[in-house]
């Protein structure tokens, strides 16, 4: 089992961190305003879906 010493590991996150590409504030703006356009397409999509399918089965069973 290998031990590692917390500095040095502390250094070598440090040393990842910073070859780390950040998005910039735009892009992050950008893309979470995408996220939330689609999850509200998702969202209606099933609406629709799930609407279409229990009308089809009330109607196959005659439930009304």
């Amino acid at each position: 089992m290998a031990t590692t010493n917390p500095l040095k590991f502390l250094q070598e996150v440090r040393q990842e961190v910073s070859k780390v590409s950040w998005p910039s504030r735009n892009e992050t703006l950008v893309s979470t305003v995408m996220v939330l356009i689609m999850v509200i397409i998702a969202s209606i999509f099933f609406l629709v879906a799930d609407q279409v399918i229990s009308w089809l089965v009330q109607l196959m069973l005659s439930i009304r």
